[in-house]
């Protein structure tokens, strides 16, 4: 009879696997929950807001305005999830 030792050196620690990415997805944020509020809140403010109330006219915060902070949020949403996105790489498409 022969005997065998296994020398293919199973000893060896191996690092445990991830099985998930290191961000949430967006709709699981509280991003982008901050984000739908503030933009509710400059749609509100723009409706709600009619100037100075002294009867001269014109309204300082317009939808022109509005338009114009509601992009200012969008930008600063997508960067915010691109800063949170680029550390992390997506390698679990099995």
């Amino acid at each position: 009879m022969s005997t065998s030792t296994d020398t293919r050196g199973n000893d060896v620690d191996y690092a445990p696997r991830r099985l998930s990415t290191e961000t949430k997805n967006a709709t699981k944020t509280t991003e982008l929950i901050a984000f739908v509020l503030a933009v509710v809140a400059v749609v509100v403010t723009a409706n709600l807001y009619d100037g100075s109330g002294d009867g001269t006219g014109g309204d300082p915060f317009g939808a022109t305005t509005a338009i114009r902070y509601v992009v200012y949020l969008t930008i600063a949403y997508m960067l915010a999830r691109g800063l949170a996105k680029s550390g992390s790489r997506e390698v679990y498409d099995a």
